[in-house]
């Protein structure tokens, strides 16, 4: 169903043409494995709101529009926002020393704020880290690990706990001589704020981001197991004695992740946040383009400024995203570089240890991309988003 949207934000019926491109694309990706999309869609048009697929394994109701989910690593794009307005609170600069900042972990001292933000410390990845040769080093027990995590889902893990596990690991590369996405990174972030403000991150998110933008639906729930009602069941399949099993996991304990992916939001939300972000309400002009500048990666057609993707879409276009995903929720957040025109979305699905709806989940996004973005149509080929 089309939908305009009101002052207070709350989805109202319009009158404006439906638009079945979308909701035909959401469906292919409930078709391709995941069990619900709510996909929100802002641009010149209005207001477009829809559901597909169901809010919970043998039900017949749609996932709802304004449900909340675990927003996995668009927690990230926050988190930098976070730091960006202590950087022009003058707390600290972007271009510092984190061990000068943040004593006691025994951190190179050529690691700079900007290096966390940008993924270029080399410092190893909590969860695990994935090497060019396809060899695997576990770090926690993430989802990745199957029963394992499962088993642990409830343990509650401290930020510096995280920290210091990967600081004991060999670093991948020398400090700003490379690229790999660590949550590593964030947690580091995170102590780097508690550290410099002496409260706790939440608190500070509050102040200076959530407060800012009037958001009332997105939580930073740090060891807090429970996600808002309303909300679409997250499932996790795995092996256990041969036997495959599949739980529900809506509730765990998000620290296995902290500050990499612990989040909590919904699509309006999302919206509001990426929108208000670039469109200038949170940082000085001269800190969003920072952030909005990309370092080259792995990744087609891919940069990575800090704490958010920059995508080239072709025809001279950009986008500004992050996606994320872990243990049966997902969320995704692009716009264009003003925020004028976004698309948010909020998904449920059945996760395991193979991260075995990796591919689909990429394919999805990316036809969304192309539908929204590029004008595309729904069942065109596509694979290069990043989760």
């Amino acid at each position: 169903m089309s939908t305009t949207v009101t002052d207070q934000g709350q989805p109202t019926p319009s009158t404006a043409p439906d638009r079945p491109e979308l909701q035909q694309v959401i469906q292919e990706i409930v078709d391709s494995g995941l069990t619900g999309v709510a996909l929100r869609v802002q641009d010149e048009r209005g207001v477009w709101v829809g559901a597909a697929g169901v809010a919970e394994l043998g039900g017949t109701a749609q996932p709802p529009t304004d449900g909340h989910v675990r927003i996995g690593s668009n927690t990230k794009t926050f988190v930098a926002t976070l730091v960006l307005r202590l950087v022009a609170e003058g707390r600290f600069g972007l271009d510092d020393a984190v061990a000068g900042l943040l004593p006691g972990f025994g951190l190179d001292e050529r690691i700079t704020v900007r290096m966390l933000l940008q993924h270029t410390s080399g410092i190893f990845n909590f969860t695990g880290e994935y090497y060019d040769d396809g060899t695997f080093v576990p770090g926690i027990p993430a989802t990745t690990a199957g029963k394992e995590w499962v088993d642990n889902r409830f343990k509650t893990y401290r930020p510096e706990e995280l920290a210091r596990l990967a600081l004991a690991k060999p670093a991948r590369f020398e400090p700003g001589t490379g690229w790999s996405y660590a949550n590593t990174n964030y947690v580091l972030a995170r102590l780097l704020v508690e550290q410099v403000t002496g409260r706790p991150p939440a608190e500070e998110l509050q102040r200076l981001v959530l407060g800012p933008l009037g958001m009332t639906n997105t939580v930073a729930p740090t060891t807090g197991t429970e996600v808002p009602e309303p909300h679409p069941r997250a499932y996790y399949r795995y092996e256990d004695g041969g036997q495959e099993r599949t739980v529900d996991v809506t509730r765990h304990n998000p620290s296995w992740i902290s500050s990499g992916g612990d989040m909590i939001s919904t699509a309006q939300d999302l919206h509001t946040f990426i929108s208000g972000l670039l469109s200038g309400k949170l940082l000085p002009a001269p800190l969003l383009a920072e952030m909005c500048t990309p370092r080259p990666t792995p990744i087609p057609d891919m940069g990575y400024g800090l704490g958010v993707f920059v995508q080239d879409i072709g025809q001279g276009r950009t986008i500004i995203s992050h996606n994320g995903g872990a243990a049966g929720h997902a969320a995704l957040m692009y716009s264009t570089p003003d925020g004028g025109k976004t698309l948010t979305a909020t998904l449920n699905y059945v996760d395991d240890a193979a991260l075995s709806l990796a591919v689909p989940f990429q394919k999805a996004t990316q036809r969304l991309v192309d539908v929204v973005f590029r004008g595309g149509r729904p069942g065109m080929a596509g694979g290069d988003g990043h989760a």
